[in-house]
């Protein structure tokens, strides 16, 4: 998002902040809620236009967006889009980008709450990693012309009771409703917002061999050392990877050996 879509969003973002910080809003039907008022706007063009229209008053886009609401959802996802389609938005797309994404994240927010959030982030990871390996299922979770409740069904039968139930609700929606993204670049989104939550970053590494909880330390206390801030390890294992190891961070890769070549590559990066 550029301009005035990338300050509207940082002011939604707070508002999403503000309104969860009471533990009387129920943060898991919040996410419901605002995920039902993107798939609005995403099928209706007219109406999302309207509601970033620059020259209609921010208050007259606010009743608007309450009429249509009222008594569809709670009050507080009414204040809160509400709130978001009074600010500025550089295109109709990005409210419907920006509603998405707090949707996300209040599904996080919930799952924080209930102590969850790392159970989250790595099924996400290890969810990514079974359909990169299985093209057969990645097929029928991209198939243009399967039902919505075919794919819903699917993801139940390898997800319920196996993953958290925020983890299925998020997949559930990416593979549902796609927006024109692809399922790899839409999971590594909601790793990073996850990641977001506690204020840390996602390091993707990949070893020829499973790495010892020593190892592990080593690794995150280095990239944190490298980044200046706290990291959250998505680890896969590759008998083929050179050097003993891969590591991603956002467009980064740093290969070598687990310690050495990582400690040399930060000092080298810092001089």
């Amino acid at each position: 998002m550029n301009g005035a879509s990338r300050e509207a969003l940082a002011a939604a973002r707070e508002r999403l902040d503000a309104l969860t910080d009471s533990t009387s809003v129920d943060a898991a039907q919040l996410a419901d809620e605002l995920a039902a008022v993107t798939a609005l706007l995403d099928r209706e063009v007219s109406l999302r236009r309207v509601l970033t229209d620059p020259a209609q008053a921010a208050d007259a886009k606010a009743d608007l967006a309450g009429r249509i609401l009222g008594g569809q959802v709670s009050g507080p996802t009414a204040d809160l889009v509400a709130g978001t389609v009074r600010s500025r938005w550089s295109g109709s797309r990005d409210l419907v980008d920006a509603l998405e994404e707090l949707a996300a994240t209040a599904d996080f927010t919930a799952a924080q709450r209930a102590g969850t959030l790392d159970d989250v982030e790595d099924e996400l990871f290890r969810f990514g990693r079974i359909v990169a390996s299985d093209t057969g299922l990645r097929s029928a979770l991209t198939d243009r012309s399967a039902s919505t409740s075919a794919k819903s069904e699917l993801l139940h039968s390898l997800l319920g009771g196996r993953a958290k139930a925020t983890t299925e609700r998020l997949v559930t929606r990416l593979v549902t409703a796609p927006r024109g993204r692809s399922l790899e670049a839409g999971l590594e989104s909601l790793s990073k917002l996850a990641a977001e939550r506690r204020n840390r970053a996602v390091a993707v590494v990949t070893s020829a061999v499973p790495l010892s909880d020593t190892q592990k330390r080593r690794l995150g206390a280095a990239l944190a050392k490298l980044y200046g801030r706290a990291m959250h390890l998505n680890l896969d294992v590759d008998p083929e990877v050179l050097g003993g190891i891969r590591v991603r961070v956002g467009d980064e890769i740093i290969n070598g050996s687990l310690a050495d070549r990582l400690e040399d590559a930060a000092r080298r990066m810092a001089s």
